[in-house]
């Protein structure tokens, strides 16, 4: 699609015109520290009106920074991330008004996306209050803008802008898992309530909370693994060894495993489900005959289940997956006597159940998009006053919010992208890998989804731009 406007060329140049005489001001006035930052800023937003993909890319290795910064420096509407985001789009909106011609790609993906934020959208007429709606609005209208965006930036060059894309993707992953890893086991100290064995403590990045942090490095290792994948099969197809192939293996295995190191120590039961059936996924559908990647895949179960019978699995982690089962129930938890160690599984239970008390009072639009954490006080039970801002499962926290028409919308969505990522396994590869790990990650999403909410943090961020690389790989793009 493209749409005409007045060109506005000379925008630009006053634009940097400006910022030059602003950094000519305060090299001479403010304090070093001040004049570097200023340098920074200035060379970003000139990059970044050279080539959008370098603000996006940046997004993506300072979103996971926004809880961080939110504690540093107080809560305010905008962290980095987001920053650079609006700057990002507004460059890219900008650089199709200058030259009278804006390239709206048409895409698999964009009537589902635009179905489920109208439906989204109709739910806040009669919500307590708009501006949780608001916020949560503005994170999908973002995956829909970054995937339109990534589209029509990558429209010349869309497998070296997908695998440049997927790079920025696992360097933002490396940067937390690393940085996860030294809190788990190389600090010696942290809070006191992220304590295991007495010894190590729950990584949680710059999130500021293991889950989250855990369900941000699942979706990055699952990518890897994928990518990893993509170029064993690249290389194995050559006729003959050649170095850089096998250079980029190799890193990409080295980065995998490095992921992975992160998603343990996050210590979170949600991120290891979901790397456990991203896993799966990816077994089953490597082969391109399906029938070898079930046979692959009950090879894989029939190891895993010899490990757990003869204890060669750590107690440790097979304590952490299979202790919650102790204390889970379906019914109502009210009576449930609470203790240090069924805490967490009994908080989330109360929370599902006050979801489904919303979802019976407003069956078919819910409460409102967003509004899980205004209308939860009406909702909760005697023991569990306090909201968690969601309901630690988000098909729930949907239901809750949108309804039932919310949740088909959000359903027809996702149909979509699994349609779209399971059609595009016919490509080659090492592109193929890629479409694995996307796979992979879709289901990581959706596993752990049953006990949290991941769409948070600027992970939507990642996500949209995932949804991007869907669309430079489609062989059907305009």
């Amino acid at each position: 699609m493209v749409l005409l406007r007045k060109d506005t060329a000379v925008w630009g140049q006053w634009v940097s015109l400006l910022l030059a005489l602003l950094l000519g001001v305060g090299i001479v006035w403010l304090p070093p520290l001040w004049v570097g930052g200023m340098v920074a800023i200035t060379a970003v937003f000139l990059l970044t009106l050279i080539q959008p993909l370098f603000g996006l890319g940046l997004a993506l290795l300072l979103g996971p920074l926004g809880a961080w910064e939110s504690l540093v420096l107080g809560g305010s509407v905008l962290d980095s991330g987001q920053l650079l985001l609006l700057l990002t789009l507004a460059v890219w909106l900008g650089r199709g008004l200058r030259n009278g011609r804006l390239f709206i790609p048409h895409t698999f993906l964009t009537l589902p996306l635009i179905l489920f934020v109208v439906i989204a959208a109709l739910t806040l007429f009669d919500a307590a209050n708009i501006t949780f709606g608001l916020r949560e609005l503005v994170k999908w209208v973002e995956i829909g803008l970054i995937m339109l965006l990534v589209a029509d930036c990558g429209r010349e060059a869309p497998r070296q802008t997908g695998w440049l894309l997927v790079g920025l993707l696992l360097l933002a992953g490396l940067s937390q898992a690393l940085g996860g890893f030294w809190q788990f086991a190389l600090r010696g100290d942290g809070p006191a309530h992220f304590l295991i064995n007495g010894r190590f403590y729950r990584a949680y990045g710059t999130f500021m909370q293991p889950n989250p942090f855990g369900g941000f490095v699942n979706l990055m290792t699952l990518l890897a693994l994928g990518v990893t994948v993509g170029l064993l099969g690249w290389v194995w197809s050559r006729p003959r060894w050649e170095k850089w192939p096998l250079l980029a293996l190799v890193a990409a295995a080295a980065t995998t495993g490095l992921l992975t190191l992160g998603l343990i120590s996050s210590w979170s039961r949600g991120a290891w489900l979901g790397f456990a059936a991203g896993g799966a996924a990816l077994v089953l559908f490597w082969p391109r005959r399906r029938w070898l990647g079930g046979v692959m895949m009950a090879g894989i179960t029939a190891v895993f289940l010899l490990g757990s019978t003869f204890n060669l699995i750590p107690a440790a982690i097979s304590n952490r997956l299979t202790s919650f089962s102790e204390d889970f129930r379906l019914g109502d938890v009210r009576g449930v006597d609470v203790n240090d160690n069924n805490y967490a599984v009994i908080e989330r239970l109360a929370h599902w159940q006050a979801a489904l008390g919303m979802a019976r009072d407003r069956l078919w639009l819910g409460v409102g998009f967003g509004n899980y954490e205004p209308a939860y006080a009406d909702y909760a039970l005697i023991n569990w006053p306090a909201p968690l801002g969601h309901a630690h499962n988000y098909y729930l926290n949907l239901l809750a919010e949108v309804g039932v028409v919310g949740l088909l919308a959000y359903a027809l969505l996702w149909t979509a992208v699994f349609w779209q990522t399971i059609r595009l396994l016919s490509v080659d590869w090492p592109q193929r890998g890629i479409v694995l790990g996307l796979l992979a990650v879709w289901v990581g999403l959706s596993v752990h989804h049953l006990v949290d909410k991941l769409y948070v943090n600027n992970i939507y961020l990642h996500i949209g731009v995932m949804f991007g690389l869907l669309q430079l790989l489609d062989p059907k793009r305009e």
